[in-house]
């Protein structure tokens, strides 16, 4: 479908479900672990899956339900994605806030990256400006082909714990609780149930644009690897729980570590530790600072660490956007 669909319902006008979700049907079972939440916030793109999330939600929960879409006005299309929120929401009477965003990357970041961190920044400011700032639950409508692609895309991009532990199916961001419901469940099968609605939705272009490494493992990936293997996707999440779970101890273990070496860290506690544990503690000392450290950054800052046996021996090497450096017995970071 192109990304202006005709609703086949006048824009105020009531939808009533041709086919209503039946209580043993997946996409509901998996709605109901949220049924004792006092209400919930669709995160609303316009595509088919948060399209099919949102007539979901407004069944099971009616007049309990919210939504926002994230104008990221990157696109010509965008116009025509908040166009449909619009229409979707109304036939549904589910308030909706458009919220708008600046999702440019800045030089040398991801666009990817950038629109997910727009997009999330977008969420929070509008459950604080909107709804009296009650509301603290989003519903995600990633699902089981999603997670797959992004342990693919981890696996490809050489990441480590955190990426391949990929997206959880609850996750407290702030003050916000997100919730992807639909994670173990096939994108098929969330389609042909909106299908079964009578429901249009806003295909994006960019989805066919395989310059994108997710679009290439989506159009060209994975149905081969679907034929090969048929049960990946529930294969592939059990790999991204296996290192959630790796990576919660990970972080337990950082978490003493540091409490050991102290904030800043001491250089002498830091060097009695196994390169590894010392890697650990650094990333998560780092990560609470708010700074992203490559693994060559890394590795080089390991070094000057281990070298730095005299008084006289100076640590300043480049971490993220600032800088790592020497104070006295200690390591500390500081952006200039």
């Amino acid at each position: 479908m192109d990304a202006s669909p005709t609703p086949k319902s006048k824009p105020n006008e009531t939808r009533v479900s041709l086919h209503p979700l039946g209580s043993e049907h997946p996409l509901v079972l998996a709605l109901q672990a949220l049924d004792n939440l006092p209400a919930v916030v669709v995160a609303l793109s316009g595509g088919a899956d948060s399209t099919a999330l949102l007539v979901a939600c407004a069944q099971r929960w009616p007049m309990q339900v919210r939504a926002v879409h994230i104008h990221h006005g990157l696109q010509a299309a965008a116009d025509q994605f908040a166009i449909h929120c619009e229409a979707l929401c109304a036939r549904w009477q589910v308030p909706l806030v458009v919220q708008h965003v600046d999702a440019h990357p800045d030089s040398g970041d991801s666009p990817e990256e950038a629109a997910r961190t727009a997009r999330y920044a977008g969420i929070a400011k509008v459950l604080v400006q909107h709804w009296g700032g009650n509301l603290r639950h989003v519903v995600l409508a990633q699902h089981a082909d999603d997670q797959a692609e992004t342990v693919l895309l981890a696996l490809s991009r050489g990441a480590g714990l955190p990426g391949l532990a990929a997206m959880p199916a609850e996750r407290l961001m702030g003050e916000i609780h997100l919730h992807r419901p639909w994670l173990d469940l096939p994108g098929s099968l969330v389609r042909t149930w909106l299908q079964s609605q009578g429901e249009h939705w806003c295909e994006d272009p960019t989805n066919q644009d395989t310059r994108y490494t997710r679009n290439r493992i989506r159009a060209e990936l994975l149905p081969v690897w679907e034929k090969l293997f048929p049960s990946f996707r529930q294969t592939l999440a059990r790999t991204a729980s296996h290192a959630a779970q790796a990576q919660t101890l990970l972080t337990e273990m950082a978490s003493q570590d540091l409490r050991l070496v102290g904030q800043p860290p001491r250089l002498q506690d830091l060097q009695q530790l196994s390169a590894p544990r010392q890697a650990n503690l650094l990333r998560h000392w780092l990560k609470g600072l708010g700074v992203q450290v490559s693994q060559a950054q890394l590795l080089a800052l390991q070094q000057q660490i281990q070298a730095c046996t005299t008084r006289g021996h100076r640590i300043h090497i480049k971490v993220g956007r600032g800088f790592v450096h020497r104070v006295a017995d200690r390591i500390d970071w500081y952006n200039a």
